[in-house]
């Protein structure tokens, strides 16, 4: 059973993204769908976040498998104050049921997310671009690492950047999981079973770049581009 499968996600029939699509809408914003938005996110380039993040200096006790039944051989890296992994990407659909996101669509969904929104309820993974990390193991600690949730992170995928923050945690053994909305915004199938993402999938979080509220993508896009940008100064 895949990462994706053993957590949950949603049962949707399949869209492309345009390469230049609208922005997506604040996370309280009535919506009527997931919605569909450039992961081309601000003015930082995939290739230079690549270049920045090139090589590894392990900060795990050992390494992840990306699936169940897989070889453990990702390790998580530290370098000038970012943490980062380079994995598949796998399918998160937990958190406040939608219409893609539930128990009828997913039998394995869960209600619930390690983190919640600033109203107390959970977060929404059709709505809003989240992250997974790794139960703390003896393998690695995220929050001994500055990894909380709300922290920011970005995906690199394909030339495609994406902002998002950490909103769940996973098995203790497993890594490379995001939200049906992370998904669908780089262009990656987000159905359960048969979506998905190979391991070409680069996660770049930000230790101490939080956004505030932890549901707001659109400040999970600005401290991220200036987390971003740091990073590149720093190089």
């Amino acid at each position: 059973m895949t990462l994706a499968a053993a957590c949950g996600a949603a049962l949707l029939v399949p869209a492309s993204l345009p390469a230049a699509a609208a922005p997506l809408r604040d996370p309280q914003e009535p919506i009527a769908r997931p919605a569909v938005h450039s992961a081309r996110e601000g003015g930082v380039r995939a290739a230079d976040l690549l270049a920045a993040v090139r090589g590894c200096h392990q900060i795990s006790h050992g390494r992840y498998r990306s699936d169940d039944g897989a070889r453990a051989n990702v390790p998580v890296c530290g370098k000038k104050g970012v943490v980062h992994w380079k994995a598949d990407l796998d399918i998160d659909c937990d958190g406040r049921p939608g219409r893609y996101c539930n128990r009828r669509t997913d039998p394995l969904f869960l209600g619930a997310t390690a983190y919640q929104q600033s109203d107390g309820r959970q977060l929404s993974s059709e709505k809003l671009p989240y992250v997974v990390v790794p139960g703390a193991s003896r393998i690695w600690n995220p929050a001994r690492s500055g990894i909380r949730g709300g922290t920011v992170a970005a995906l690199v995928y394909r030339g495609k950047v994406l902002y998002a923050v950490v909103g769940d945690t996973g098995p203790t053994d497993l890594i490379g999981e995001a939200s049906h909305a992370a998904a669908r915004a780089l262009g990656i199938n987000p159905h359960p079973v048969r979506g998905g993402a190979g391991g070409d999938v680069t996660y770049i979080l930000f230790p101490g770049a939080s956004a505030r509220p932890i549901e707001s993508h659109r400040s999970a896009v600005s401290v991220g581009e200036a987390a971003a940008r740091k990073l590149l100064r720093a190089n």
